[in-house]
């Protein structure tokens, strides 16, 4: 429970003026077990007032202090290593672990700034942008972040790593109007892996010329390399590292944005221990891949799903009980229509494997390296929509087709628009809804080689995909009952998000790939 504001002598720098002194400090301490249902208003005191007070108040945060969870800087940078320098670039940032522990807080952010951005071009670096906001939403404490969003006035995020690591996030996340951070030293378009000082910021000193004395500054009680900063503040409040071990994690329903794309290739968080299982699975993860593809195109359906199975990739196939038999579409001469969701590349294998027969697939951007080792027949889209068109029904008099209209896989539970091109060329209709989950590795990426996609997805030590059948379209839901081209394909993509319990968007695959790679994701 927090207590009074305590006097406390601080020595403060010479220049800062009397007035913008720490003139109040509140600590949170530990409740004890009569209290420990209070709000959390009674906590931090500032929440308890009203919003027409704190609309005009301007508040300082210190993110890894009063916003994550965790205060380890670690994972983060790993990540960068990871997915901008190359598994190897990561692996030497994680030898150096145990030396960045033991050299201290400034010395040890140096030694990861190093190793992680030396080398790398300014201009295309996006992971601040593209991978880091998820781990950063999933790391947020919904206690800091009540604290945080409950100012309704300018918001200034402090960090104590690189600017250009978070600078997107709060601004996108968070409508943080001032990211003050480190800058990074840039030579001919390319990071040398070294940090301007604390001032050289624009930012810090912008902020700072602008700082009055209606400021509330929300900190931890570890040294923070902008602690004069903090010093300008009316009125200051510490989180202590015993409060931020109690803090839940953020809901998704709370995110202020909602996280419909990221990009990346590691599903988890890496953690030092997470890390260390990853390099210790990898040789293992390359010869079980070897494994996994070999049975999967060698040996029947019936036999590889076993063995798959045991090997770690499970999956489970629900079938509605009035499922559509061979016997209609031998009189009609005409195959069914399998339109599915789209989560990986594997999506028409799944259904393929689930109806233990083999079926076609249109694909919009597989890589070639793919296409030719896919195991059932793929037909690439030209984006011609009178080509397409024409293409899908020459498929579908041949036989069944399998065709995922979203364009592109999504990887959080959102579906985007459904292309209604599918509606137009048949009225045998049956919606697929597929889930895909897995352990250590997206098999999918936007701005990375699509020619490793399967491979990383083989390389998980296991994973789980759902495959739910719905029941066929009634021909009143179909272009020929009356229905537009467009209806359908919404009816569809409804009914597939229903059975998912995901929510329906109206972004297209253009939109993802200019989003998470600046083009239009043509392969």
């Amino acid at each position: 429970m927090a207590g009074k504001p305590h006097s406390l002598k601080i020595s403060l720098p010479a220049k800062i003026p009397a007035h913008k002194t720490w003139n109040k400090i509140f600590f949170r301490r530990k409740a004890s077990n009569s209290h420990a249902s209070q709000s959390q208003f009674n906590n931090y005191p500032f929440l308890a007032n009203g919003l027409e007070i704190l609309s005009n108040k301007t508040l300082t945060f210190h993110m890894e202090g009063a916003l994550l969870k965790s205060s380890s800087v670690f994972p983060y940078f790993l990540l960068v290593a990871f997915e901008a320098g190359g598994p190897l670039r990561a692996f030497i940032l994680f030898l150096l672990y145990p030396i960045i522990c033991l050299v201290g807080k400034e010395w040890g952010l140096k030694i990861m700034v190093f190793v992680c951005f030396v080398g790398l071009k300014e201009g295309s670096f996006s992971i601040g942008r593209t991978v880091l906001p998820k781990f950063f939403l999933e790391d947020i404490g919904n206690e800091g972040f009540d604290m945080v969003m409950k100012c309704g006035g300018r918001k200034i995020g402090v960090t104590d790593m690189p600017r250009v690591m978070v600078d997107c996030f709060l601004k996108d996340y968070l409508r943080v109007e001032a990211v003050v951070g480190r800058e990074l030293k840039v030579v001919c378009g390319h990071f040398i892996g070294m940090m301007e000082g604390k001032k050289a910021s624009s930012a810090f000193l912008e902020v700072e010329e602008k700082m009055d004395s209606s400021v509330i500054g929300i900190s931890c009680f570890n040294n923070s390399f902008y602690q004069q900063l903090f010093s300008c503040s009316e009125v200051l409040y510490m989180v202590s590292e015993a409060d931020k071990k109690n803090w839940q994690a953020l809901p998704r329903v709370k995110y202020p944005k909602p996280l419909i794309f990221h990009d990346g290739r590691l599903a988890f968080r890496p953690t030092p221990v997470a890390t260390l299982f990853m390099f210790m699975w990898i040789p293992f993860g390359i010869f079980l891949l070897i494994v996994r593809a070999t049975v999967f195109f060698l040996l029947p359906y019936k036999f590889s799903m076993s063995f798959l199975c045991f090997t770690g990739l499970r999956g489970t196939l629900i079938r509605p009980s009035s499922f559509p038999d061979g016997a209609d579409d031998e009189q009609k001469q005409w195959g069914a229509l399998y339109v599915c969701n789209h989560r990986t590349l594997f999506d028409p294998i799944y259904v393929s494997m689930g109806l233990l027969k083999p079926l076609k697939a249109v694909t919009y951007s597989l890589s070639r390296v793919t296409e030719l080792l896919a195991p059932i027949k793929t037909v690439r889209l030209t984006r011609n929509r009178e080509k397409d068109s024409k293409m899908i029904e020459k498929q579908l008099k041949q036989g069944d087709l399998v065709i995922c209209p979203e364009g592109t896989t999504c990887r959080e539970p959102y579906l985007l628009r459904f292309s209604p091109l599918f509606a137009e060329r048949s009225d045998e209709i049956v919606p697929v809804a597929i889930d895909f989950q897995v352990s250590m590795f997206y098999g999918t990426t936007a701005s990375g080689f699509k020619s490793l996609d399967p491979i990383f997805l083989y390389m998980n030590p296991t994973s789980h995909c759902s495959v739910r059948i719905l029941e066929k379209l009634p021909k009143s839901f179909t272009c020929e009952g009356g229905k537009s081209k467009f209806e359908v394909a919404n009816h569809v993509q409804a009914q597939i998000a229903k059975a998912l319990n995901f929510d329906c968007t109206s972004l297209t695959r253009k939109d993802k790939y200019m989003i998470l790679a600046g083009n239009e994701g043509r392969v």
